[in-house]
């Protein structure tokens, strides 16, 4: 908590230029392309990154599908998660959070520049809804990150909760592959009290193609994401050691 208040407080003499022109490129998507509104993103992510000392290192970008749509499915650790894999991912994404945690100063912005969806989570039928029409958006190319966790632990230590297999109706429905993503030591940028200089890593592994996984059960495909995030993040933990 004390990273951001303190990237906060460091980008205050930007805020009454970046803000009104992230507002107005969010607001009016038929004047600036997906491209340059995703750009802004990036440059506002690496004005946050400067200022708090934070580096975010990426492996893997190379599995990634080189066309159509896919889902990421990353291990959650708090609120820099999302920025970690936007900053490393060249081409353009967006993702799904939570309503209520949507509507704060920038983080507003940020949602609506990418046109990300809003899910209630304590409305069943809106998930439906949220759940139909990223599967849509993803079978048409775009790419979407989902957190399967539902939620993170403050100072997460890199430990992965069960996920969610209602998480992955989206995979299915849409017959896209499946990207999981494993975030390490993202919980120190904003949901811990380390103030230093930080290294993230986001690494990227090997996409499940519709062909794996379309026989499987949604547990099981959310048994299978979670064994190989756990596995990468025990591996680069230990040759960190």
């Amino acid at each position: 908590m004390l990273k951001l208040f303190y990237v906060i407080f460091m980008n205050l003499h930007r805020a009454p230029y970046m803000i009104p022109r992230m507002r107005a490129e969010a607001d009016h998507p038929q004047r600036y392309t997906e491209e340059q509104r995703y750009s802004l993103v990036q440059h506002a992510i690496y004005l946050m990154n400067k200022t708090g000392k934070i580096n975010t290192v990426e492996t893997g970008a190379e599995h990634l599908p080189k066309q159509g749509g896919y889902m990421m499915y990353p291990n959650h650790q708090g609120k820099y998660d999302v920025l970690g894999i936007m900053y490393t991912h060249k081409s353009p994404c967006s993702f799904v959070m939570d309503k209520r945690k949507s509507h704060t100063i920038l983080v507003r912005e940020f949602c609506d520049l990418v046109q990300a969806k809003r899910l209630e989570k304590d409305n069943p039928r809106q998930g439906i809804t949220i759940i139909n029409q990223v599967a849509k958006e993803v079978a048409a190319g775009k790419k979407y990150i989902l957190f399967p966790e539902g939620g993170y632990r403050f100072n997460n230590k890199n430990k992965v909760c069960d996920f969610k297999a209602g998480s992955f109706k989206i995979a299915l429905k849409s017959h896209a592959p499946i990207v999981p993503i494993a975030l390490i030591d993202s919980y120190k940028v904003f949901n811990s009290f380390h103030i230093g200089p930080i290294t993230t890593y986001v690494h990227y592994l090997k996409p499940i193609c519709y062909e794996e996984y379309k026989g499987m059960k949604t547990q099981e495909i959310a048994d299978l994401v979670k064994i190989r995030i756990e596995e990468k993040i025990q591996q680069e933990m230990q040759a960190h050691r």
